[in-house]
């Protein structure tokens, strides 16, 4: 543990690890597979980061979440780490650059989405790396009843075989017990070995308001309170709406969704994290990866589809451990709202062969072709042409991906990149006679590092601004030098994209099976009469309910949620010796103890003790022995 700590002390500052991340980096550290369950703000990267620099090779980093993939390559590579990333969208040239580097370049980190797993360029390259750990980030994707499954990660079992004896981490914030069986069983875990952190966020007050006026109640939670905020609604219109009219209350807020530029998700996410706004409003494509310690609210304006989805929100809430809370506003509406979504996210099977019949006409593809083809989809113009909604076409090409037609990325902002194709030396023996040019040459070789091994992200604004030529004038030259093949330059391009994985089929033939279709929708049927239980139990704390969804069990109420707090009103005595009873059964957690020991530790008098200990041995939650009160374990 010693090499581990001075990792982590020399790359990240810190002095020891916390939670359960010392116990992850032992067991990887020992080769075991090992699976870690971190309630978002757990530290994850940490855990895998820390044992894949101690050991010699490759760390294979498995990842959905293509924006969080671009930015732990670019920070690893700030602390002077070599790292890459291969992903949908990325040119074969840049795949293939990103994978030589990796076996020749003496590389650590190789993130790579799952869906670029089973081509074929990343098999060949995958035999000649030197690969130590393989890890899993949110590891609930391979299973069928995670709330996200994705059929690419099943491919991760096959990589496994490629590579004997190297050991895999799978980490994930949130899993129910049965998740965490199938994660396991997909895998091939060598042996089950689960390391977990409580989900219990002991600092976190859950608060579930009905609100027929949700902008009323928003303005008078956030006039109450001080502090940073995120409020979350489903609508990108509606983050622009509620941030403009938190502007006019004068609570300073800015807004954040998917189909803004990556320039202004950048400057945005800067500002709030800077604390220059106090109000992050955003939509679910905002929190993964943002460590924002200070966070004292989260409001979401929209019920979640999942008691999966609203835990990692909300926990983006009090991470430095300090009084939080998370508010869920809902009405009437939303409990409607929340029913249609079954129907939205699982179209009829008619439905879903009629939209792949309209996407090879879209796309012009014969039957029996196809195959590793792939394409930019405009949702908007195939919707518009061909008579769809974009709510259930996005769902029906989310099912056929799922069934191994097609692969169906979301909305990627890949932003612009470059690399010289000419060597140093070859490229300060060329007199350019265009001083703009001249000029904007010296200006990349300044700002960027590595352009001459591998693809590097640039922003034309931020090159206009120090060559002072116009962001036009940026682009022209660059594609000047691109043909000229001095360089290599990419221009930025948000798009989602579809990749034939079969050759094109007959409508008719199209078999969406069981698994692919009724199994997922009862799942999912499942996780949103959660979240409606949820809203509508006024009788149960929040936290122990939460707990209890993920196989947690909690002996004791948490007497700060909404719920806690109305029984504390209505029973003033009852809550009082609930509480005593919940810390006696915490001061016994490690070790049986006299009364007269309980009531030094707890700091509570024997007497109030002697009634709250007699309860619980009739309970036959307690037993006693020599003396010592114990747990019955």
């Amino acid at each position: 543990m010693a090499d581990y700590r001075e990792i982590l002390k020399r790359y990240w500052g810190y002095d020891n690890f916390r939670g359960i991340q010392e116990e992850i980096v032992r067991s990887v550290g020992e080769g075991r597979d090992t699976l870690g369950l971190m309630p978002t703000g757990g530290g994850k990267s940490v855990a895998f980061q820390v044992p894949a620099l101690a050991r010699p090779g490759l760390c294979l980093v498995v990842t959905p979440l293509i924006a969080l993939m671009k930015d732990q390559v670019q920070n690893l590579r700030k602390r002077g780490i070599k790292a890459a990333a291969v992903y949908s969208g990325m040119t074969r040239e840049e795949i293939v650059v990103a994978l030589e580097n990796c076996i020749f370049g003496d590389y650590k980190f190789l993130y790579i989405s799952p869906e670029r797993l089973s081509t074929e360029i990343f098999r060949v390259k995958l035999r000649k790396m030197n690969v130590s750990m393989i890890t899993v980030d949110e590891a609930h994707c391979i299973s069928q009843w995670g709330y996200d499954f994705r059929p690419s990660y099943l491919k991760i079992s096959e990589i496994r075989e490629l590579l004997p004896g190297v050991p895999v981490l799978a980490l994930t914030a949130t899993a129910t017990p049965e998740v965490v069986k199938d994660i396991q069983t997909c895998l091939k875990f060598r042996e089950e070995n689960v390391l977990r952190m409580s989900f219990e966020r002991k600092n976190l007050a859950y608060v579930v308001r009905r609100a027929e006026d949700k902008e009323g109640e928003m303005l008078h939670i956030l006039s109450s309170m001080e502090g940073s905020a995120i409020v979350y609604t489903r609508n990108r219109r509606r983050t622009k709406e509620i941030s403009a009219l938190l502007e006019r209350h004068e609570i300073t807020a800015t807004f954040y969704h998917a189909g803004l530029a990556d320039a202004v998700k950048d400057e945005r996410q800067k500002a709030w994290l800077a604390g220059q706004c106090r109000v992050m409003v955003a939509t679910n494509a905002f929190g993964m990866g943002i460590d924002k310690p200070d966070v004292r609210l989260v409001i979401h304006a929209d019920v979640p589809d999942s008691p999966e989805a609203y835990f990692q929100e909300a926990g983006r809430a009090g991470r430095d451990g300090r009084k939080a809370y998370a508010v869920l506003l809902f009405n009437e509406r939303d409990k409607v709202s929340l029913k249609r979504r079954v129907s939205d996210t699982f179209p009829e099977k008619e439905a879903v062969r009629k939209i792949y019949e309209d996407i090879n006409y879209y796309y012009q593809m014969a039957m029996g072709d196809g195959l590793g083809c792939m394409f930019a989809f405009n949702i908007d113009e195939f919707c518009r042409n061909f008579k769809h909604y974009p709510v259930q076409t996005d769902s029906a090409l989310k099912i056929l991906t799922r069934a191994g037609y097609l692969e169906y990325t979301d909305e990627q902002d890949n932003g612009s990149r470059l690399m010289f194709t000419l060597r140093r030396d070859e490229l300060y023996a060329i007199h350019e006679q265009n001083p703009d040019i001249e000029r904007l040459l010296r200006v990349i070789l300044r700002s960027y590092t590595g352009v001459f091994a591998d693809y590097v992200y640039i922003s034309e604004d931020m090159l206009a601004s120090r060559s002072g030529l116009t962001r036009r004038e940026v682009y022209d030259a660059l594609v000047l030098l691109s043909r000229r093949r001095i360089l290599h330059y990419i221009p930025g391009k948000k798009t989602p994209y579809i990749i034939y994985t079969r050759e094109r089929q007959e409508a008719s033939r199209i078999c969406i099976g069981k698994e692919v279709y009724e199994d997922r929708k009862a799942s999912y049927e499942r996780r949103i009469k959660a979240m409606l239980e949820y809203i509508s139990d006024g009788a149960h704390c929040r936290s122990r309910m939460l707990l209890r969804y993920f196989g947690e069990k909690s002996e004791c109420n948490c007497g700060q949620c909404d719920v806690c707090l109305q029984q504390k009103n209505a029973e003033p005595g009852k809550d009082e010796f609930d509480e005593v009873v919940c810390k006696l059964t915490e001061a016994l957690a490690d070790s049986p103890l006299s009364l007269q020991e309980a009531a030094h530790r707890t700091g509570i008098p024997e007497e109030r003790l002697l009634q709250a200990a007699n309860y619980l041995l009739a309970e036959e939650r307690l037993e006693q022995q020599d003396g010592k009160l114990g747990l019955v374990r």
